[in-house]
């Protein structure tokens, strides 16, 4: 397997630093956005200019800059990147809102950190990337696992048959989230909301970066990569979108990409994306940068990284020239999966004996899904070809048949 070959880029415009930075969405997950941006600043890389919230942040949220000096703020996204001089914006805000705003950055000669999913369907996808490469403007996704500096080394180990033959990959990511999560913002747990697309759900958000990295470690990270999707997916908790799903790939290269999630685990535990071989497999938890390498005729090695942030690779890009890690071609196939999900029929509520509530912690649990799940990145099978019990038949494969899995 070798690494994709980047897409071209666009030449930067040259900027000098420190670049001004306009925050869309600083609260939520954009607090961590805010500092990021602060600790970037202060090794004088950026300058928060500007924040667009509908409601300001207090002093107290936004702690000044050098000198005390407080951003602008506005609710007014487009006249606020012109009165700053932005040569940045980082939008982190409801995802049916990203094209448009990517859009109107792009337009006025902004570049852009996009929080991802990038869209809400593949359609917009291409609306925006399309739109933001006419424009000549640079365009990070941020998915920050991709940052990760153990991706290029896992791909150079399987280069050098470190595993042997690669025959697929698994990703697998058990999360606990009470009932709250699903009331955080009016679009939450949505697939549609006053007629737009959404498309908010356990692979498609909190954990996209299972499926993305996965998919990148396969190779397979634009829309051609990418030749069939088959998925299952089901809830627990009175939503509409998934909490508890699976998906698999089938890609050019003829490795199939199986990813399983839940937000109903019994515990909480880190996802990973596991790449199988014929003579060893890779296991990569992706948020802890941790790697453990097992192959025949040697011990299990555990090998850790660094990664490099994807505002700062977004700066360097812009100041030196360097390759954008995340750019939209990359998330290409990503968005495929999004698109597969979005035309999916609705989720399907498991029936109320496939799960229970937590006494005094306002979650649902499916019992046995953690091993479910680990079970589906073990395999590569779907949920209902490892005979849960609460999948549905008519999602099993006459091509895959079930393999029992003691979920007890």
């Amino acid at each position: 397997m070798t690494a994709p070959q980047p897409a071209p880029q666009p030449a930067p415009r040259p900027v000098s630093r420190p670049i001004p930075v306009v925050l869309a969405g600083a609260r939520g997950h954009g607090r961590w956005h805010l500092e990021n941006i602060r600790r970037l600043q202060e090794a004088g890389l950026v300058r928060l200019a500007g924040v667009c919230e509908l409601t300001p942040l207090t002093e107290d949220e936004l702690e000044g800059g050098p000198g005390g000096e407080l951003p602008e703020q506005s609710a007014d996204f487009g006249a606020l990147l012109e009165s700053t001089g932005a040569g940045i914006a980082v939008v982190c805000t409801p995802i049916p809102t990203h094209t448009d705003l990517a859009l109107a950055a792009a337009e006025r000669g902004v570049h852009i950190l996009l929080e991802k999913p990038p869209a809400p369907s593949y359609a917009e996808f291409r609306r925006m990337a399309d739109g933001v490469a006419a424009a000549g403007a640079a365009c990070q996704i941020g998915f920050q696992s991709l940052g990760s500096h153990a991706v290029p080394a896992i791909r150079e180990l399987v280069a050098e048959g470190a595993i042997g033959r690669v025959t697929g990959i698994g990703g697998a990511g058990a999360w606990v989230r009470a009932e709250d999560y699903f009331r955080r913002a009016p679009w939450a747990g949505r697939r549609r909301m006053d007629g737009v697309d959404v498309v908010d759900g356990a692979l498609t958000n909190p954990l996209a970066h299972a499926v993305a990295t996965a998919l990148a470690l396969g190779g397979s990270t634009r829309a051609e990569d990418v030749t069939g999707i088959e998925t299952e997916l089901l809830r627990a908790n009175d939503i509409e979108s998934d909490d508890t799903s699976c998906v698999r790939i089938t890609t050019a290269q003829g490795r199939p990409v199986t990813v399983a999630a839940t937000l109903c685990a019994e515990r909480s535990g880190e996802p990973y994306v596991l790449v199988h071989g014929t003579s060893g497999r890779i296991t990569f938890w992706y948020k802890q940068d941790r790697v453990l390498v097992q192959r025949a005729g040697h011990g299990p090695e555990e090998l850790h990284f660094d990664r490099t942030d994807l505002l700062e690779n977004l700066v360097a890009h812009l100041t030196t020239g360097a390759p954008l890690l995340v750019p939209p071609d990359a998330t290409g196939a990503f968005m495929k999966v999004v698109e597969a999900i979005r035309r999916a029929p609705d989720p399907a509520p498991l029936p109320d004996g496939a799960w229970h509530r937590v006494p005094g912690e306002n979650r649902r649990v499916v019992p046995g899904v953690d091993r479910l799940v680990e079970a589906a990145a073990d395999t590569l099978s779907l949920y209902s070809e490892l005979g849960a019990p609460w999948a549905p038949p008519a999602q099993r494969s006459a091509q895959h048949p079930p393999k029992e899995v003691n979920t007890r």
